[in-house]
């Protein structure tokens, strides 16, 4: 199918193609810039400590007799020491989550796995969901909750698991329960619990660094004791701006880390509602589903931050049209489903 002109919303009725090309494209950037956070953070730590260290601890004849602005300006061994280590300690994280993700999520949710005798229904919908995806079925499990809700956990298809609410059950219909477990196959088929478990391990990494030199600098353990080397003010004066360079780093490093995030959760959002109409081959189902989430007032309880981004509609609170788009986890409802009509 040719790709059709875009309108204000970015599609075009039908061009459901579009908007998965669109989405994983954005969701590659972002994940490179992710990668660039934590790269830069562990270079401005490694580039900082070795200026305070050669200025203030441990400074040699030639460090003594050179341009102290010379030495912030050359590419340091140290910084380079701290890219390094970020990334192998990024790729060590991801190992551990990725071993055991699936059990871990579903059982910080309280979901819990049903035969088919106990949910018919919600067991032919996924069978017929992982028929139209190409995919081995998931396991199917159940949250024992009124909230209408739903997440997909799987680290490859044959370790997949989709859950649902026991209000999800009772509330929608066939078609619409059609359209979330649509939606949740596709989390599984576009690998989306990897590319949440990845960005979130990399988040957490950035922010656990930030937070414990932020404490080892608070009590004044960077940069201070040892020998002073009575060097010049512009030399103190280089070592102050590189302390300053670091913690103003460290402050802001996990804060873009985290919106970096939330916006990949929001385009892979984007791009699971249009895979999900290109398994269902109709968007109606979804929909109607996505107007029943928005319009009941229970979230669902068992959710904390951590999980909060993995579920069909945030579980702690609900973003409208109005929402930030700067923190959100999801997309504004009404904006989702304009962009389904959309693509008819």
């Amino acid at each position: 199918m040719a790709e059709s002109a875009t309108n204000d919303s970015g599609l075009r009725r039908t061009d459901f193609h579009g908007a998965i090309r669109r989405n994983q494209r954005n969701t590659v950037w972002l994940c490179a810039v992710m990668v660039l956070v934590g790269a830069l953070l562990g270079y401005v730590i490694g580039w900082a400590f070795e200026i305070v260290y050669l200025i203030q601890v441990a400074p040699t004849p030639e460090m003594s007799a050179a341009d102290p602005w010379a030495l912030a300006l050359r590419v340091s061994d140290w910084g380079l020491t701290g890219t390094a280590a970020m990334s192998v300690l990024s790729g060590l994280w991801i190992v551990v989550a990725l071993t055991a993700g699936d059990r871990i999520l579903l059982r910080m949710a309280g979901a819990r796995e049903v035969a088919r005798e106990e949910a018919p229904v919600l067991h032919n919908v996924v069978e017929e969901m992982a028929l139209a995806a190409g995919l081995p079925k998931p396991r199917v499990a159940l949250i024992d909750s009124p909230a209408l809700n739903a997440f997909a956990t799987g680290l490859d298809p044959e370790r997949s698991a989709i859950a649902v609410t026991r209000g999800m059950i009772d509330t929608l219909d066939r078609d619409e329960l059609q359209g979330v477990v649509a939606h949740e196959m596709s989390h599984i088929a576009n690998n989306d619990v990897l590319y949440a478990t990845a960005v979130g391990v990399v988040v957490g990494l950035i922010a656990l660094v930030s937070d414990t030199l932020l404490r080892i600098a608070r009590y004044g353990r960077i940069g201070s004791g040892g020998r002073r080397s009575g060097r010049d003010k512009g030399a103190g004066a280089l070592a102050l701006i590189a302390l300053v360079i670091l913690v103003i780093c460290l402050i802001l490093a996990p804060l873009a880390a985290r919106l970096v995030q939330m916006a990949i959760s929001r385009q892979r959002e984007y791009l699971a509602d249009a895979t999900a109409v290109k398994l269902t081959r109709q968007p109606r189902g979804l929909i109607g589903a996505l107007e029943k989430i928005d319009a009941t007032p229970e979230r669902f309880q068992g959710a904390n931050r951590a999980i909060q981004h993995l579920f069909i509609a945030n579980p702690l609170r609900k973003f409208g049209a109005e929402a930030g788009a700067l923190f959100s986890t999801h997309p504004p409802t009404p904006a989702r489903i304009e962009r389904l009509r959309d693509l008819g």
